[in-house]
């Protein structure tokens, strides 16, 4: 079935960078083409959008009929019509042969002057800059496009933190239901490992269409590494910090959201930086609307910490030393950013709250939830359950 949205405009910066078309040369892994062409390929094509808003995908001949019936272009041009095989055959590189396809593609349309994204493929641009065009590469128009979604991607969204709640459950109740013997975890009398939990929450995720990238199911002191995938025997009366971040295998959009749980007791130093992690989160979901600049969030989040004695300095190595979240839409990590930088919140924005607190002879919190930016303030698309002690 052929994909539609609405037409991801680039003109403007064109415009503003002189440039007389946007050129991308990428395979749909990449967010910004996906998003330009809703289309998927495993091997690099080429996307071109003219300064009069015209949209142009050079492909092979072999992907051609599907680009046509799946992808949102109408202009569908084969490597045929610019004489590949011909190119490949005089040159003996592939390489160049495309390069020059694409010129050809770009003088039939008139233009010079190409504006192309900062991780363009250096060879490409140098056989266009042979052919006599100018390549400026700039700030990718398409990513600052992405960062508000249309209802249609919202719900897409929506679909994935879905899954992703249900993977989140699926795991906690095999933390929760695991027996503890000589402070271990042991699950129908199998040791319960961080990479036993992981499969639970990937079968969950395939069964709803979706892959998971890197889940964290990180337990005890080494927690406190934010971005420690976690490996071996999960432990009774530590902190265990489950982040899950999936992506749809069809549409491509992601979700994410970590809880933060223990099996048996707790000691109060823990449960008092469970307390303060989720008291930041509560503030920051209180300030979040249209306007409210991103670094006020971010310090609203310090100034908790801080008031309860956990340090906020990133370069200690310990307490809060991360941001308070990130954009979530076909990346995982996308703009919006929300930390230091001074970036008004817009309606349509997906970020995550994420606070937590970190320290190496402890172990590490955090609480992450994905939220949309609405007209008057925000929705918090999850739903499950923050439980610290299970």
């Amino acid at each position: 079935m052929k994909q539609t949205n609405n037409f991801p405009d680039v003109t403007a910066a064109l415009a503003k960078n002189r440039c007389e078309a946007y050129l991308l040369v990428a395979d749909s892994s990449n967010a910004d083409m996906y998003f330009a062409t809703k289309f998927l390929a495993g091997d690099p094509f080429c996307y071109i959008q003219t300064r009069n808003a015209r949209d142009i995908m050079l492909i092979s001949d072999m992907e051609k009929g599907r680009a046509q019936k799946e992808s949102r272009i109408e202009e569908i041009v084969p490597l045929s019509f610019c004489d590949y095989k011909k190119r490949l055959k005089e040159t003996a590189d592939p390489g160049r042969a495309y390069g020059e396809c694409i010129g050809q593609l770009l003088q039939k349309e008139g233009v010079r002057h190409v504006a192309v994204p900062r991780d363009f493929p250096v060879y490409t641009a140098q056989v266009l800059k042979e052919m006599g065009f100018t390549v400026n590469p700039i700030q990718s128009p398409l990513r600052k496009l992405r960062e508000v979604k249309e209802k249609g991607e919202v719900n897409l969204i929506r679909q994935v933190q879905q899954a992703n709640e249900e993977a989140m459950q699926a795991a906690i109740e095999a933390i929760r239901t695991a027996e503890i013997d000589d402070n271990k975890l042991f699950l129908e009398d199998q040791p319960l490992t961080a990479s036993r939990v992981r499969r639970i929450i990937e079968y969950c995720l395939l069964d709803h269409d979706c892959r998971a990238h890197g889940t964290i199911v990180a337990c005890g002191k080494g927690a406190a590494d934010p971005h420690w995938h976690g490996d071996g025997q999960l432990l009774a009366n530590e902190p265990i910090v489950i982040d899950i971040f999936p992506q749809h295998k069809l549409h491509h959009y992601c979700g994410d959201m970590t809880r933060t749980v223990t099996r048996g007791e707790t000691t109060e130093q823990l449960q008092q930086m469970y307390d303060a992690v989720l008291a930041a989160q509560e503030k920051a979901l209180g300030m979040l609307k249209p306007g409210v600049a991103a670094n006020d969030v971010h310090q609203a989040v310090c100034d908790v910490f801080e008031e309860r004695g956990y340090s906020t300095d990133a370069e200690k190595g310990e307490g809060y030393i991360h941001s308070t979240g990130h954009g979530v839409g076909l990346e995982v990590h996308e703009a919006p950013s929300i930390g230091l930088r001074e970036i008004p919140l817009q309606a349509g924005n997906i970020i995550t709250i994420e606070p937590g607190l970190y320290y190496p002879q402890i172990g590490g919190i955090r609480l992450e939830d994905l939220v949309l930016i609405t007209e008057h303030g925000y929705e918090n698309l999850n739903t499950f359950e923050k439980e610290f002690v299970l």
